[in-house]
């Protein structure tokens, strides 16, 4: 295993072995999970559970926001979860 590298404000840089779904599409489901864990569990425990870069995510969010989506993914995950449990 090659050596961890991080930024320069302590972001992981892209190390194959702990971000195996880097460079690849996100999906409808990882998006709703990161909007809505965003404010609760931080950019860095989300990445390792969705296999990504902390920046990547960072700047994902950034852009669902500008874009006014970020709460429609958010509440996509409610519904998700609200739907799975009726089941």
């Amino acid at each position: 295993m090659s050596e961890v590298q991080y930024d320069d404000y302590g972001r992981m840089k892209y190390h194959p072995d702990f971000h195996p779904n880097h460079g690849k599409k996100m999906t409808n489901d990882e998006i709703s999970y990161m909007c809505r864990f965003w404010e609760t569990d931080g950019a860095k425990s989300i990445a390792a559970a969705l296999g990504r870069t902390e920046k990547t995510l960072m700047s994902k969010v950034s852009m669902l926001r500008k874009q006014g989506r970020f709460d429609y993914y958010m509440e996509r995950w409610n519904r998700m979860e609200a739907k799975e449990a009726c089941i």
